[in-house]
């Protein structure tokens, strides 16, 4: 059980080539509609904060505990049986981080798809919508599926709050094709408008 004495913690990336090339970002669809069910939705927005962190600081930052857990709404983190440290070991439990050395903890940047185990405790809905997601993911050209992913993760970081400049700030981070982002931006924020102006009731 993962847990620290001192008032931060060290963050590092969990390097795995694979999924840093082929898996999901924290803040992408995928993992909002699928992961949060299996690991839950504090836990989701920890490894969300995280991937902000890498953005900013590659290599490693270090994490104030008690800071994040209060942003994450849990609280002062008082002890080993706090929310914030049940939440940090919900990511080791699922090997999506685990414990370096005393004092520091490494987080994957990308996740991967969920097991045959972990789909079968999501709800028969969401188990439908993630077959038809592989079967959409497996017929789609790669340059379609490249162009839906970036407009998708587009799309989900302006409804995060994000400006349009550091979205597509954001896109190039990730190695899309400059043109590529300019597209996916420019999706986005057409879809993120119409959606305002329909909830306003315009």
């Amino acid at each position: 059980m993962v847990s620290f004495d001192s008032e931060t913690v060290v963050v590092r990336p969990w390097v795995d080539e694979t999924l840093d090339r082929a898996g999901f970002d924290p803040r992408s669809p995928y993992v909002e509609r699928f992961w949060l069910g299996i690991i839950g939705p504090t836990a989701t927005w920890l490894i969300r904060r995280v991937a902000a962190g890498f953005d900013a600081s590659p290599e490693g930052f270090e994490m104030s505990i008690g800071e994040t857990s209060r942003a994450l709404g849990l609280g002062d983190p008082a002890g080993r049986g706090s929310a914030f440290f049940r939440t940090l070991n919900r990511l080791v439990q699922f090997d999506l981080a685990r414990e370096l050395a005393p004092g520091e903890l490494q987080v994957l940047r990308r996740l991967p798809p969920l097991t045959r185990r972990q789909l079968a405790r999501l709800s028969p809905a969401l188990q439908e919508a993630h077959e038809s997601w592989l079967i959409g993911a497996r017929d789609a050209p790669p340059a379609e599926s490249a162009s839906r992913r970036a407009r998708q993760l587009a799309l989900s970081l302006l409804e995060l709050g994000e400006d349009a400049e550091e979205v597509e700030r954001q896109l190039l981070r990730w190695r899309y094709h400059p043109a590529l982002a300019r597209e996916a931006l420019c999706w986005a924020v057409d879809r993120h408008r119409e959606a305002a102006v329909a909830a306003a009731g315009g």
